[in-house]
């Protein structure tokens, strides 16, 4: 058997090995061409270009580099068509790969796409182009796989990878003790991003919120992870200008799960951070700020009434979501306060969470190489979404086509 993988980032350089240990495991005899990192590398992949050929951010470097770009695609086909793989996955990077793939099925090659691009949210139209590209996309999330089954693309559900590496048991005391915070004292996580974006247009409002909670929260504990050492910088900076806040933070490295396993409750920017903390089985309020001109685009082009993954998976608003305008310190830490003070709540949002977690703990990788294997053989995918679920998300986008143009956005 041989497989052309086409990953484009270090969490694409991840999956990838991930997927060909599983693949690996059901035929010892596979092999692996295309481009990957050094895990896959290390895997076997026999990889053409180096990871970072693909990892290009921001519209004036993808111009820069896009005729670099698309000799490399050029190739890969090229490469491709010569080898004959039985299948060809592409990982990522949908802008890459998506034409890719289109160019191999074209000629007779089966395709499947790993991460489901945020089709769902906005220019769902491109979904017309992913039917034409793929013989199955395969999804973390089960409203992106009901959303493909509405609009009869081949899916299969995978489940999340970051369920199948984190516990469905947590130890909060364990956590604090690590961390060296009192274990009888209440504890807030805060995360304002791993961007300097993000620190600049959340950090001091975050801050601000914490220092109004802590008139209402006796005792109240701050764990700040910095996800760089440049976060740290900036976080160090703004925390100078907060003296009310001295002694009752603790900046740390990294280890961002531990703080919000160690955490009543967190608080932290949209993205995959919330996600994190969902599966930590932690209560949140997700905040988050951009540019005047950025949110104003966003405001009308995203189609999605909830911009949060728990709130996304659960098809319900879970969590508040403060978004720009609305993300001020009063309305932080009046959300904050309503999770810190109720007990109840509390729990029974980290039962909700566990119960979520559950749902997406399923082997990905595993339930990935199944997929890839089906769509290689040419037979029925395994792990489609049911009817009901098809349901939910026609329902979910009903909603959301007039909501979605919302503040909320």
């Amino acid at each position: 058997m041989k497989i052309y993988l086409v990953a484009g980032e270090l969490s694409g350089d991840i999956l990838g090995v991930g997927l060909m240990r599983a693949l690996r495991a059901r035929h010892p005899e596979v092999r692996f061409r295309g481009i990957g990192g050094p895990r896959m590398i290390a895997e076997g992949l026999d990889s053409l270009y180096p990871l970072e050929t693909l990892s290009v951010m921001g519209l004036v470097e993808v111009l820069k580099h896009l005729p670099g770009l698309i000799r490399v695609r050029r190739h890969l086909k090229r490469d491709a068509l010569a080898w004959q793989p039985d299948a060809m996955v592409g990982i990522d990077a949908p802008d890459f790969n998506l034409g890719l793939e289109r160019q191999l099925r074209e000629a007779g090659i089966a395709t499947a796409h790993y991460v489901s691009p945020s089709v769902w949210a906005w220019r769902q139209g491109r979904v017309k182009g992913i039917a034409r590209s793929v013989d199955a996309m395969l999804t973390f999330l089960p409203f992106e796989a009901a959303f493909y089954a509405r609009h009869r693309v081949p899916v299969a559900f995978v489940g999340h990878p970051l369920a199948d590496e984190l516990p469905l048991a947590n130890d909060r005391q364990a956590a604090r003790h690590a961390l060296g915070l009192d274990a009888e004292r209440p504890v807030l996580a805060v995360l304002p991003g791993s961007r300097g974006n993000e620190i600049r247009f959340l950090g001091a409002t975050f801050l601000a919120a914490a220092e109004q909670l802590m008139e209402s929260v006796d005792g109240l504990q701050l764990v700040i992870p910095a996800a760089s050492a440049a976060r740290r910088g900036e976080l160090e900076a703004l925390l100078a200008e907060h003296p009310r806040l001295a002694g009752r933070v603790l900046l740390i490295d990294g280890r961002s799960r531990e703080a919000m396993v160690a955490s009543d409750a967190v608080l932290l920017a949209s993205g995959t951070a919330a996600l994190e903390a969902m599966l930590c089985h932690r209560p949140m309020v997700v905040a988050y700020k951009m540019a005047p001109a950025t949110h104003w685009l966003a405001r009308h082009m995203v189609k999605t009434e909830w911009i949060s993954l728990p709130n996304l998976i659960a098809r319900e608003t879970l969590v508040p979501e403060l978004i720009q305008h609305a993300a001020t310190p009063q309305a932080i830490a009046a959300a904050l306060a309503q999770w810190l003070d109720d007990v109840a709540a509390r729990q029974a949002m980290e039962t909700r969470f566990a119960t979520l977690h559950a749902t997406l703990q399923r082997g990905a990788s595993e339930r990935a190489a199944e997929a890839v294997l089906a769509v290689a053989a040419r037979r029925t995918l395994p792990g489609e979404p049911s009817e009901d679920a098809v349901g939910a998300v026609a329902g979910g986008e009903s909603g959301g086509e007039d909501k979605g143009r919302g503040e909320r956005q």
